[in-house]
């Protein structure tokens, strides 16, 4: 398609704080996230491999479990942080907000094609395929 319907500039700088927003929300629970592994290890009674007989197995465990979750969490705020990133480069470029699979052919699945109707990018602004595509793509047929 040689010209694609895009989101006007005033849309788009909306979209950017938005993003810019979940930015800030995302860091900060990212640092609350390392200032829990942080004191959880400076807690004496933490597992430490040395003070094995000193602590509860049970106990243990429950360090270990949380420590475990945590990493999780980091793991999973930093993949959404990557995909924050992402579209702000998108909004840079120019590309935000038009759904991947609509953008060469307008599938016409839905009213706005081939832009990703902008409640879906309210709600998930990371989003990069309209929610048409998206269930397709879930169940394999695209």
């Amino acid at each position: 398609m040689a010209n694609p319907k895009k989101y006007t500039k005033t849309k788009l700088n909306k979209f950017r704080k938005l993003i810019e927003k979940e930015i800030e929300i995302v860091n900060q629970d990212m640092d609350e996230i390392k200032e829990g592994v942080i004191e959880s290890g400076n807690t004496s009674e933490s597992y430490v491999p040395d003070s094995v007989y000193s602590v509860h197995m049970a106990d243990a465990g429950t360090d270990s479990h949380e420590k475990e979750k945590n990493f999780q969490f980091i793991v999973r705020e930093n993949s959404y942080y990557q995909n924050l990133i992402s579209a702000l480069k998108r909004i840079d470029a120019g590309t935000y907000g038009i759904c991947k699979e609509c953008t060469d052919e307008p599938k016409n699945l839905c009213s706005t094609c081939p832009l990703i109707p902008e409640e879906r990018l309210m709600a998930v602004p990371i989003a990069t395929m309209c929610v048409e595509c998206k269930e397709k793509d879930k169940m394999g047929l695209l």
